[in-house]
């Protein structure tokens, strides 16, 4: 047999072997039999099903593209790693292995996705250090919001003030709140994420260190207008940040605003030993400056003052080009009607949340005649908010997120009528711890249908804006209380307000789109 005639027949065998396959890229090799046999394509797995080739994504080619010292024809894998294949018949397998190192280096990858399937483990660990790093911000707004409240008494005896003056800071508060959500848009352009919720707990912190010193009230109130304004920044960016997250982002919203419900449930039970001393009541701004000064460095450590599309990146998430025009960004928010009614739904919530964790400690001295350790009921208001941010998880996935909101309206209500009718000391705090486990998952539902319903493009500045919106409610509810009640002394102004709040929430959520149960 001639030399000539042995290269044709290898070359006949070669060709009718390749002709066998199929690569699992979906582009099927296909070459003609020499010898008239007919062709039979066979998958060759080279990548999982749990990891799927994302063929929009920007970095899918560049994530695994061969380097200079890749397996090649040049360079031939060893033969101990390379990857087993499932295969009918031996001769195929050992015509493919030459090809073996070329399409595994040049195999395609997965990038994370909507569900951050693709996500390396290096990616999966930024996320989750990104999303420990914002529950800082709202353990910190939730320890400023609670204490609040504890202290209006013991600032009423120091200044000499009645509700009205004293409520005061509350709308200083409101202010700095609403400030912040006119300009949160804005100043994201120019400094980005990073720079603006940094920026956010130092305003807190300053403010802290003009209470801790006990001002003249005038200044005292400006002091609540610095933090107010701090603390929406801190609280619209954190919540935007989050909604992005693409591993179970309502799952993390819940937890998220778990967090601010712990920091709201400590607080009290810190202030009401400060509030307790006569001389030094004011050294509980101490120890939040304290608080303020831990989240600014974890926030700095974490962020490095990076904008929020650079830490997307990080994790594999790439903003459209759309996405990079803020300033149409803007005026795409402002038109958008459902961005509105969501915003006006936290003011309300958040003024009744706000309301009753805070006025409840007045109340109980009052009207139940509460000792010292009223700033407890507090406590156990903002405890049971945790529990229900946290622990009704599954309750809300099984009912589902918008449907299960009319019921725990309705449960509220008819806890808050107790509060009014019944003149027990215990009944209402028990009461009131009850209706925090009913509003707990108020404020995550609203993020996460809002996520849903709006296109990814506005969804950051969106977030933004209505957490914001939502802070002054925190602010503006509380004084309009204070005043009703230096007007009405002989009512129940704290739980008819909060019920005539709460009714109203029905309304405005009755308003809202309906999203598919199943979406997480």
């Amino acid at each position: 047999m001639s030399a000539t005639h042995v290269i044709e027949r290898s070359a006949s065998t070669a060709s009718q072997a390749l002709s066998h396959t199929t690569l699992s890229t979906g582009a099927s090799i296909t070459h003609k039999p020499v010898r008239g046999s007919s062709t039979i394509s066979r998958p060759i797995s080279l990548r999982s099903a749990e990891d799927p080739v994302n063929k929009d994504s920007p970095n899918a080619l560049s994530a695994r593209t061969p380097s200079l010292h890749s397996p090649s024809a040049a360079h031939p894998p060893n033969a101990d790693s390379l990857p087993s294949k499932s295969v009918v018949d031996a001769p195929i397998e050992n015509a493919m292995q030459p090809f073996d190192g070329i399409l595994e280096a040049t195999a395609v990858p997965s990038i994370a996705g909507a569900g951050g399937g693709g996500m390396t483990p290096a990616m999966r660990r930024k996320e989750s250090w990104y999303f420990i790093a914002m529950w800082f911000p709202l353990f910190l707004a939730g320890w400023n919001d609670a204490s609040a409240g504890t202290m209006v008494p013991r600032m009423q005896e120091f200044y000499n003030i009645g509700y009205v003056v004293v409520s005061m800071i509350f709308v200083s508060n409101c202010i700095g709140s609403l400030s912040a959500a006119l300009v949160n848009m804005w100043l994201t352009t120019r400094l980005g994420f990073g720079k603006t919720i940094c920026f956010g707990v130092a305003c807190q912190a300053i403010a802290y260190v003009i209470q801790a010193i006990r001002p003249p009230f005038p200044l005292m109130v400006i002091s609540y207008a610095i933090n107010g304004f701090g603390e929406g920044l801190q609280d619209a960016q954190a919540n935007g940040l989050v909604a992005l997250l693409p591993t179970n982002p309502n799952t993390k919203m819940s937890i998220l605003h778990g967090v601010f419900g712990f920091g709201a449930f400590v607080s009290p039970l810190v202030a009401t030993q400060f509030s307790n001393m006569p001389t030094r009541w004011s050294f509980h701004y101490l120890v939040s400056l304290g608080v303020a000064l831990v989240t600014f460095g974890v926030l700095v450590a974490v962020t490095r003052f990076k904008t929020q599309e650079a830490l997307l990146r990080e994790i594999g998430i790439q903003p459209s080009e759309e996405e990079t025009h803020e300033r149409s960004i803007i005026r795409q928010v402002m038109e958008l009607k459902l961005v509105h009614l969501m915003a006006f739904f936290v003011l309300i919530y958040v003024g009744a949340e706000v309301t009753i964790g805070g006025w409840i400690v007045t109340f109980v001295l009052k009207k139940r005649g509460a000792g010292k350790g009223a700033g407890y009921v507090s406590s156990g208001f903002f405890g049971g908010l945790t529990v229900g941010r946290m622990g009704l998880i599954w309750l809300n996935r099984r009912v589902g997120q918008q449907r299960i909101i009319y019921f725990y309206t309705l449960a509220a209500i008819a806890l808050e009528l107790t509060i009014w009718f019944i003149p027990s000391l215990y009944e209402n705090a028990v009461a009131v711890a009850f209706v925090g486990v009913a509003l707990g998952p108020f404020y995550p539902i609203v993020m996460n249908v809002t996520s849903v319903l709006l296109p990814r493009r506005v969804l950051t500045a969106a977030i933004g804006w209505i957490a914001s919106i939502g802070q002054t409610g925190s602010a503006a509810f509380p004084f309009a209380l204070g005043a009703m009640a230096e007007k009405v002394r002989r009512s129940n102004p704290p739980a008819s307000v909060s019920v005539a709040m709460l009714g109203s929430l029905l309304g405005i959520w009755f308003l809202i789109p309906t999203i598919p149960r199943h979406r997480d």
